[in-house]
């Protein structure tokens, strides 16, 4: 049979069968990744828990910027925002100090994150330089800063000196629900979330320059980082390496943002890994080890790598800690935390009283809020009773969580609720006292 000039032309063309079957095998092994990497997105939803969660936070930093807008500088600002740009910038002029504020002896985090915005902003305004006027330049001919860039920066100094701070609180509220939905299910992370928005002391730490929400973040973080990388080692090694990783970056923000916090995180952490770890004990002193080594280096890295600054952290006597019931009694008592001290006597009677609610996930964050609350500061300032909070936050949120799924449930959401609204109402009335 006489072929055709086209059949002739595609019988020439085909290739080999080997090559065939190399393009075949080349393209289900890209599909199959490709596979792989879209359903690992498809893991991260906005369904309505997420936005449940997000309006929230929303309202959490509504109340945040709120108070930023009615605030006026003050000498804690001027000094956390003049050394924290010495820090990226340029050294201190005082021979033998980190910055003109001295040797840093609480966390050096806090500073970097108040200058940061505020160095940002001059490296912006020098690359606007080349269009502008020699005489309103931000940087003069010999390098000096001229008053026209004070004034411009002083028009938003207040806002950027406070969003890095704010955006912690944002995160370490999304870790809270990130933790406590996970263990506990939706109506826990609510619950837990809800508190921590409502929350006055949380507020307040994260409207000013200070260390005791990124330490808290840090604790937190570095605590349940500890358990997952507990649990991985029930698994094969190729999945510990990314945990032990990740625990090091955790340790390593706790240790820039409180001289205190890596000690007190790597203790928590390794009783706690000590507890889930079951057949790899004997390894989790060297994973925990290893951890607080690669913190420690980032907290040098923190320090710009200048030994001088670096050794006043291990020579001074800032980090020291001692044990006293009276800031846990002080934060309690407040009337403005009443909807916050209900839940949490309510949520510790219900842990005496229901069997089931003993367990892991509900005694972990009892344990460590227990020890922090304790916990008070005897060299630099600073306030571990704050770093509790996400603790009593989460162990709320899972005794509530049990009581929702008793006989009385509806009874227990009722009741939850009207707590978190009086809780909500007591933290907007609050609002205008936490403006100074």
């Amino acid at each position: 049979m006489r072929q055709s000039p086209f059949q002739r032309i595609r019988l020439y063309h085909t290739p080999p069968i080997h090559i065939v079957r190399n393009q075949a095998f080349r393209l289900i092994t890209y599909l199959d990744v490709m596979t792989h990497r879209f359903g690992i997105l498809r893991r991260f939803r906005f369904n309505r828990p997420q936005r449940i969660a997000a309006g929230m936070l929303a309202f959490f930093l509504l109340q945040g910027l709120w108070i930023t807008a009615h605030q006026t500088l003050s000498d804690r600002d001027y000094e956390y925002a003049r050394c924290g740009r010495e820090t990226w910038e340029r050294p201190s002029a005082l021979a033998g100090y980190y910055t003109s504020c001295g040797n840093i002896h609480d966390g050096v985090l806090a500073y970097r994150l108040s200058g940061l915005p505020l160095t940002l902003n001059l490296l912006v305004e020098q690359g606007l330089d080349r269009f502008r006027d020699p005489e309103n330049k931000v940087v003069q001919t010999g390098g000096e800063v001229s008053t026209w860039e004070l004034r411009h920066q002083m028009t938003r100094i207040l806002l950027l000196l406070r969003l890095p701070f704010l955006l912690g609180g944002c995160v370490l509220g999304g870790c809270i629900w990130w933790v406590t939905r996970r263990l506990y299910g939706n109506l826990g992370g609510y619950t837990a979330l809800a508190l921590y928005c409502c929350c006055p002391a949380i507020l307040k730490a994260c409207v000013s320059p200070s260390a005791e929400v990124l330490a808290a973040l840090g604790v937190y973080g570095g605590v349940y980082t500890c358990i997952g990388v507990a649990h991985a080692m029930q698994g094969p090694r190729r999945k510990w390496r990314p945990r032990i990783v990740l625990l090091t970056v955790v340790f390593g923000l706790a240790a820039a943002a409180h001289i205190a916090a890596l000690p007190v995180t790597a203790l928590l952490g390794l009783v706690l890994m000590l507890w889930v770890a079951e057949g790899h004990r004997s390894q989790a002193l060297p994973v925990v080890l290893a951890a607080c080594l690669g913190a420690v280096f980032l907290l040098f890295a923190c320090y710009g790598f200048s030994p001088d600054a670096f050794s006043y952290v291990f020579r001074s006597a800032s980090g020291f800690l001692w044990f006293s019931s009276e800031p846990a009694r002080r934060f309690f008592t407040s009337f403005t935390n009443m909807g916050i001290t209900v839940a949490t006597a309510a949520a510790l009677v219900l842990y005496l009283a229901l069997r089931k609610a003993r367990y892991f996930g509900n005694t972990t964050p009892l344990f460590c809020a227990l020890v922090c609350m304790a916990l008070v500061m005897t060299g630099a300032p600073g306030s571990p009773w704050l770093w509790a909070l996400p603790f009593v936050f989460t162990f709320v949120g899972g005794v509530f969580a049990d009581a929702y799924e008793s006989l009385r449930g509806r009874l227990a959401l009722a009741a939850a609720g009207a707590i978190v609204v009086l809780q909500a109402v007591l933290c907007v009335l609050s609002l205008p006292a936490l403006i100074s």
